[in-house]
């Protein structure tokens, strides 16, 4: 999506809210449904911003900012999960909201979308300042989710154990045994056996279909994958089972890259809780830098907006798989249409 400065020049939004309105109203446009149709679903139908005091192990008390947008539950509670990162904004969530109720909508799932973040470093906090921090968000939303309203989920720097705190707050302030309050939950709490893998397994089968689709054999594929958390790693490690070559793999510091493969099994036993691997390595690149690594297949899988008009031109890749929310820009997907990038 482009705006013009007072200059005449097109200048790139990098505002996912107005990226999602952009692809909403095209959409609409397509489908020829009333204007009053996009004037209802451009933004969430609710909208909470929460303040959230937490005792730090130092004995200070810090306040955090949440946020749960619900974006549309006509056809069911609204779903979604809960992102721990510093660069949250109330942009963010409520337009990833947004792409909930889309995805949710075209795979035919009763339920709307939601989205909820609370901006914080989790890397720099221990465990028991992270469970107070969940907790707290609990109780601040309490009033607007559960089974039959909202349900969350786990997200960027979000797991098991921190929907297992949330799900035992929930509880303790509904006094009864809540289970479908949260998803991603451990399996003794009632958790979904292969839920932690399902999202890499789905990529993984965007991949299988596209390599025959572009005969592009798996073995010996070169992949980039930038992120390596839950969705990029699990990705990884299926993907050198298959015989591809990950010659790429980034985490929040930098990134690793080695034309003849990156040994994924040690990067697998060895990466932190966030799946950080680059402080295990000396020689290592930019995120920015990997993007434009020449491969076979490049696989946005940690934040949003990294495909832009400024590096589209540059990618060596031949096709884009998208394991995040909204990583690339529609001016940037309109440039790699031209190179010819699926």
């Amino acid at each position: 999506m482009t705006n013009t400065a007072n200059h005449g020049e097109s200048v790139e939004l990098n505002n996912p809210l107005e990226e999602f309105q952009e692809t909403l109203k095209e959409a609409i446009s397509y489908l020829n449904y009333p204007k009053e149709v996009f004037e209802f679903l451009k933004k969430p139908m609710r909208f909470l911003e929460v303040s959230i005091p937490v005792k730090m192990d130092d004995g200070t008390t810090q306040i955090f900012q949440g946020y749960r947008a619900q974006h549309n539950d006509a056809t069911g509670p609204t779903k979604g999960g809960i992102r721990f990162h510093p660069d949250v904004t109330a942009e963010e969530v409520k337009a990833l909201a947004g792409w909930m109720s889309l995805k949710c909508g075209i795979t035919d799932l009763p339920y709307g979308g939601a989205k909820g973040g609370i901006v914080c470093e989790p890397r720099n906090m221990s465990l028991s300042e992270l469970q107070r921090l969940s907790r707290g968000y609990v109780r601040a939303v309490s009033q607007i989710v559960g089974p039959t309203k909202d349900i969350p989920a786990p997200d960027m720097y979000t797991n098991s154990q921190i929907m297992a705190w949330m799900l035992d707050e929930y509880d303790h302030i509904r006094e009864f045994d809540s289970p479908g309050f949260i998803t991603g939950k451990p399996l003794v709490l009632g958790g979904s056996e292969g839920r932690e893998t399902a999202t890499s397994k789905g990529v993984l089968y965007t991949i299988q279909l596209v390599s025959e689709i572009k005969n592009i054999p798996i073995t010996g594929m070169r992949v980039i994958i930038q992120g390596f958390g839950n969705v990029g790693s699990y990705l990884a490690e299926y993907l050198h089972e298959l015989g591809a070559k990950v010659v790429g793999v980034s985490d929040a510091l930098g990134a690793l890259y080695d034309p003849q493969g990156l040994d994924i099994p040690y990067l697998m036993e060895n990466r932190d809780s966030f799946g950080v691997v680059t402080t295990l390595y000396n020689d290592t690149i930019s995120n920015q830098e990997l993007l434009e690594k020449e491969c076979d297949i490049l696989i946005p899988a940690a934040i949003g907006g990294v495909i832009t008009r400024e590096n589209a031109e540059r990618l060596q890749c031949q096709i884009v798989i998208e394991a995040a929310n909204g990583p690339t820009s529609k001016e940037a997907i309109q440039i790699l249409d031209k190179k010819g990038i699926m």
